[in-house]
């Protein structure tokens, strides 16, 4: 490819003063079609030549630089420069747009940058179809910021591209690091999709940067990028361009996740919020002591409560501006990526909460993003969450919905997270949640399911279930909504687990009654086998249940501290010895006294009283019996796995049951939440011969007072309970023995 004859350049044709005031001002959905190279009409000579417009306001003089030539350009209005310069011709006669730079002078400062308006756009057509169609699976690639690399005769040019979802909006400008945070780099509309794009040459890792929305109303907003993939430290609130660098070492892990089912073995969670578990510490401080510790203590998962990133760290978390950024408040996106590799490298799944029921109302991030309602329902009766103060997704339009299922398949492919546990999942299946008559709208059919919401939970469900195989979706549900573990295609909500929020508001409530008058609260315990099989539970005593005055779990507990203490050993026990997988909050494994404080961390001065860090040693070995008893998990989900022996012994404030895995072996768990020992309890047996006692919440090395059974136990031919044989057994007041079998 050659340069065309060098001649007298022609004139550029003439443009209007007006359409560069608009393009310098961003009032516009097309700036490239002004600015950039713009090829002209053959010269009478054969000539070939282009004219390139640069906006640079306030410029003192503007060259443009081409392989051949420097060539000065005029100042127009508006900061828009022009300048004509010879372009290249090919072999074939074919003329074509030159690489250029552009030379910047403001008094003595001298800048030579590649010009953002001479590239084509980063997305393709079948991007901007699939985003039309709201189909777009893997949509941070498209959208947000993402690196670029263009081939050029001065030389390879590397930068970021930006692409934002803003279809109602007049104009749209990219401002940051990179221009100062000056009004310079309007970008353009991609047709009726409704996505805006520029590509930024040298603009690469750590750039903070925004989006400035010309509303219908007039009004420019400074917007963070929704599918920015980091952020600055709140306060702050600019997004930050960020190239992954990491390269994951986790390949047994993914490959062994990708051909199992995770539902079916054991799980046991240390639900964790990073910011008070040890105080001050980063991801990659967390991915050595946070391992460390849940490998010593013997959960199979690590639950973080949200790590996307949110402006009020008394949120929890839950308050997200940024889905696709994890919180900076740690590190870098990396960091966190380095943090889940150390967890699987140990063997231990992650699970993070998502929040797709709401978002909060803050001026720079989702609210009105383009000046009007966008992603949230227009309608307040459905767009706004009283309880809350926040806003509501429109479940109901396409693109929403492509946003909030790409994010969940982004944090499960960007970032191997084994599982999503979904918050207040309620919240989204009733148009009539927290609200009163008259406050709501009813569903086509007059109903006040929000069919809209069940629908999205089905997409983002089936698509997690199907793109990464090995996964699990968790769903945070307190009502009796039919089918939220049930498969999609038989019109369940396709969860794979469920918090069972029924089973934890009898249990506390049980066990904070006085032992005295726990008889006449019996049904409390009971009752969740009722209905345990009706879906995929998990059980939890997670963060919620220990904050806003509720107490810790030791403060529930009622008697003096060796009795509270007692209580919360028989209880864990009981809570892993039911059907479901569990859940427990971080410090309830040593039983921490004060309520949790996300601002103070864990009491973990308590570990210095052996009573305490005899109940840390009880989890350690609970855990340990959990995971090498498959009875205790293998059929959490079906009614043959677990067989009550007495559940009427309300007068002793005692549960007696039998646990069954695949292969039948039998599994006998006694708890007694009576404060008094019971001597020779008479208790049924599914079989004959010697039992041994497992384990015994009441062991001296757990702090308790050592009533048990040592060695085996007999099983006698004394019919009782319908069974053939029993046994007399010594029973640890607030406490809990588990039998097996001898072989």
């Amino acid at each position: 490819m050659t340069t065309g004859p060098v001649s007298t350049p022609p004139s550029a044709p003439a443009v209007d003063p007006a359409v560069f005031t608009a393009v310098a001002q961003g009032h516009t959905h097309d700036p490239h079609s002004v600015l950039g190279p713009h090829l002209l009409p053959a010269a009478p000579d054969g000539s070939a030549w282009a004219v390139v417009r640069a906006l640079r306001p306030l410029a003192d003089e503007v060259v443009v630089v081409t392989g051949d030539a420097e060539v000065p350009a005029r100042h127009e209005a508006a900061g828009v420069w022009e300048a004509v310069v010879p372009a290249p011709v090919g072999e074939d006669g074919s003329v074509h747009a030159p690489d250029y730079r552009i030379r910047t002078r403001y008094g003595t400062d001298v800048q030579t940058a590649d010009d953002p308006y001479r590239f084509l756009p980063t997305l393709g057509a079948v991007d901007l179809h699939l985003i039309g169609e709201g189909r777009h699976e893997e949509l941070w690639r498209a959208l947000g910021a993402n690196p670029c690399r263009y081939p050029s005769l001065l030389g390879d040019i590397e930068g970021t591209g930006f692409a934002v979802w803003a279809p109602n909006a007049r104009g749209v400008r990219l401002v940051g690091d990179h221009n100062r945070w000056t009004p310079v780099h309007p970008m353009r509309s991609l047709g009726s999709t409704g996505v805006w794009e520029i590509f930024a040459p040298g603009v690469g890792e750590g750039t903070r940067y925004k989006y400035e929305i010309l509303g219908a109303d007039g009004v420019w907003r400074a917007k963070a990028d929704p599918m920015a993939k980091g952020t600055e430290v709140p306060p702050a609130t600019a997004s930050v361009v960020v190239h992954t660098q990491h390269e994951w070492d986790d390949l047994d892990w993914m490959t062994a996740r990708a051909k199992r089912d995770p539902h079916s073995g054991p799980v046991s969670v240390y639900e964790v919020h990073l910011g008070s578990w040890r105080p001050g510490l980063s991801y990659r401080d967390l991915a050595e002591q946070l391992t460390a510790y849940v490998v010593e203590h013997g959960f199979t998962h690590v639950e973080l409560m949200p790590v996307a990133e949110h402006p009020f760290g008394g949120s929890w978390g839950y308050q997200v501006t940024s889905y696709f950024a994890p919180t900076a408040r740690f590190g870098h996106p990396d960091d966190l990526r380095h943090l889940i590799e150390r967890l699987h490298q140990a063997g231990i799944g992650v699970i993070v909460d998502w929040v797709p029921a709401h978002f909060p109302k803050d001026d720079f991030a989702l609210a009105r993003f383009d000046g009007t309602p966008l992603y949230e329902h227009a309608d307040p009766r459905r767009g706004e969450q009283p309880d809350w103060g926040t806003l509501v997704f429109d479940f109901g339009r396409r693109e929403v919905r492509n946003f909030l299922v790409a994010n969940a398949t982004y944090w499960f492919e960007e970032f191997h997270v084994d599982a999503l546990r979904v918050d207040a999942v309620a919240s989204m299946l009733y148009l009539d949640y927290s609200r009163k008559d008259g406050e709501w709208t009813p569903n086509q059919f007059g109903g006040r399911e929000n069919l809209e919401a069940i629908s999205f939970l089905q997409e983002a469900n089936a698509t997690a279930y199907r793109r990464s195989p090995g996964v699990m979706m968790i769903a945070e549900e307190s009502t009796a909504f039919p089918g939220v573990t049930g498969p999609t295609s038989h019109g369940g909500l396709g969860f794979g687990l469920k918090w069972n929020m029924g089973w934890m508001n009898d249990s506390l409530r049980y066990i904070a009654e006085n032992p005295m008058y726990r008889r006449y609260h019996h049904g409390e315990l009971t009752f969740s086998l009722i209905y345990a099989f009706s879906e995929q539970y998990v059980l939890p005593i997670s963060h919620d249940e220990v904050v806003h005055g509720k107490g810790s779990l030791l403060r529930k507990m009622p008697g003096d501290r060796w009795q509270q203490l007692a209580g919360v050993r028989a209880f864990l026990t009981y809570m892993w010895t039911h059907p479901g997988k569990q859940l427990l909050f971080m410090g309830q494994e040593f039983a921490q006294d004060a309520e949790w404080n996300e601002g103070v961390g864990l009491d973990w001065w308590l570990l210095d009283n052996p009573s305490h860090a005899a109940v840390q040693r009880l989890v350690r070995d609970l855990n340990a019996l959990y995971k090498a008893t498959p009875a205790l998990w293998e059929r959490d989900f079906t009614p043959d796995g677990f067989e009550w022996i007495d559940s009427n012994d309300a007068d002793h404030n005692t549960l007696a049951y039998v646990r069954k895995g695949v292969d039948g072996q039998p599994v006998v768990v006694v708890v007694n939440f009576a404060g008094v020992p019971h001597e020779g309890y008479r208790l049924a047996l599914p079989s004959g011969g010697s039992w041994r006692e497992a384990f015994n919440t009441d062991a001296e090395i757990y702090g308790g007072s050592g009533v048990g059974n040592l060695g085996a136990v007999t099983a006698e031919p004394v019919p009782w309970h319908g069974r053939e044989h029993s046994v007399a057994v010594r029973v640890p007041p607030l406490g809990a023995i588990v039998l097996v079998p001898e072989a």
